[in-house]
């Protein structure tokens, strides 16, 4: 298994700024990061079986508090309402918690509706290029529609509704509630979205699965959760979910549940999709394309592995002239482009899924 290493914190540079002024997500807020790592102290997290979380629920000054929570408030207005308090009158912050895990150790902010106790959570994290990047692309590119906005160095975040991946592929994966086939294609449209647009790290615990009942049968998306790995590693697997151990149980699913011609179908039908999104938001996608073109958010080391591999995976020498992941990005979704304008050339599938056939464990990250 490959350890994933820190990734570092890359800043805002000036030409993602002015495209975050020019569409809306950037914007002047009463609270920063650094205003809520003032709490005067901690107590672990417990889930609902007692057992300790990743996350401690912070406390803070009574001098302060009342401020603090108020400023809160406001920020959860902006998600929703556009800052339209006069519609939010009933609503408070529950609890604070705060996690040390992961590249931007975020706050949770819990919002409770006084008047019948439902509960809505939004996240303050450190702001970092490489997230907002996947953010962006996944806004963008994808069927999910993602409400974030930043304030210098300060990233806020709304909540991702859905069944955390690794408790999906334990407690619902097998349920007859759900038809194996539409869930193994939602499995190979999501493996696509990945690796076309160069997300990494989707293992189980980074994903979340929305389900939704139809009227005939119940349907599911796989929307991720963590962007901190948005084009940074060099290695070409670590965009496909279908290579992590944690996710092996979904490939063996789709291997059980789709043959060869028809995953490839949906991974066709997902990239006609990409190429139609790109379309009507030609202009905003190449401005956000230029920013991350002038931006280094890798190694030059990574970059140059992650050339070479997915030269000799596309036959495309054109990777091999990229000199940062915005670059290969646009190449990846230019070839995308290209492919589908060729139609009945099949070029090799993205998804192999040889590895988990064979129970190859050394194919795994």
């Amino acid at each position: 298994m490959f350890a994933t290493n820190k990734k570092p914190t890359y800043p805002i540079v000036d030409k993602l700024r002015r495209y975050l002024v020019q569409h809306r997500r950037e914007l002047a807020l009463p609270v920063i990061y650094q205003d809520l790592m003032r709490f005067q102290g901690s107590v672990p997290l417990l889930d609902a079986n007692g057992r300790e979380t990743l996350w401690e629920t912070v406390f803070y000054d009574h001098n302060i508090r009342p401020e603090l929570f108020e400023s809160l408030t406001y920020i959860y207005a902006l998600l929703k309402v556009d800052g339209d308090l006069s519609v939010m009158k009933h609503l408070y912050v529950d609890r604070v918690d705060y996690c040390t895990f992961g590249n931007s150790c975020p706050f949770r902010i819990r919002i409770v509706n006084s008047y019948n106790d439902n509960q809505d959570y939004y996240y303050i994290k450190k702001a970092d290029a490489s997230r907002i990047y996947g953010l962006e692309l996944e806004h963008l590119l994808s069927p999910n529609r993602m409400n974030y906005f930043s304030s210098g160095d300060t990233l806020i975040e709304e909540h991702v509704v859905g069944i955390p991946g690794d408790i999906f592929i334990g407690n619902w994966l097998e349920s007859n509630r759900l038809k194996p086939v539409r869930v193994a294609k939602e499995l190979v449209k999501f493996n696509e979205r990945c690796f076309i647009r160069l997300l990494g790290d989707m293992r189980s615990y980074n994903f979340v699965v929305d389900v939704t009942p139809d009227f005939e049968e119940t349907q599911i998306r796989i929307r991720p959760m963590d962007f901190d790995q948005q084009s940074y590693s060099g290695i070409k697997n670590f965009y496909l979910p279908q290579f992590f151990r944690e996710n092996n149980k979904l490939a063996l699913y789709c291997i059980k549940h789709l043959n060869p011609t028809t995953a490839y179908q949906y991974q066709r039908e997902e990239q006609t999709l990409i190429f139609k999104r790109m379309n009507i938001i030609r202009e905003r996608l190449a401005a956000l394309l230029q920013a991350m073109s002038a931006d280094q958010i890798s190694t030059p080391e990574k970059v140059a592995q992650l050339g070479e591999s997915l030269t000799e995976h596309y036959q495309n020498d054109r990777f091999l002239e990229c000199q940062n992941m915005g670059e290969i990005v646009s190449e990846s979704l230019n070839t995308m482009v290209n492919d589908l304008n060729r139609p009945g050339k099949r070029r090799k599938p993205l998804l192999d899924w040889l590895p988990a056939i064979r129970g190859d464990q050394k194919e795994l990250l």
